[in-house]
């Protein structure tokens, strides 16, 4: 599972990238875990509102720092859903 966090760095995106690492060892298993900060890489997923999280090549979430357990549950939804 390819999990990508977009930001340029603010401390939003600095928190998420945080709380998905947490998350990662919580669920579990392997997940590639990529930070993108090129500005136009982002926008080629209409990500108009950073941080943006993406599980899989799906946005599934922007403009917010979600708890560990969001997190979790998002990356357990796409594992059923692969």
């Amino acid at each position: 599972m390819k999990i990508e966090i977009l930001g340029t760095g603010c401390a939003k995106c600095v928190a998420l990238e945080k709380v998905v690492e947490q998350a990662v060892a919580k669920v579990g298993g392997f997940h590639e875990v990529v930070k993108v900060d090129d500005i136009m890489e982002i926008m080629k997923y209409n990500v108009v509102s950073t941080p943006g999280l993406v599980i899989d090549g799906k946005v599934v979430s922007i403009g917010k720092v979600l708890s560990i357990d969001e997190v979790v549950k998002l990356i357990e939804e796409a594992k059923h859903n692969a």
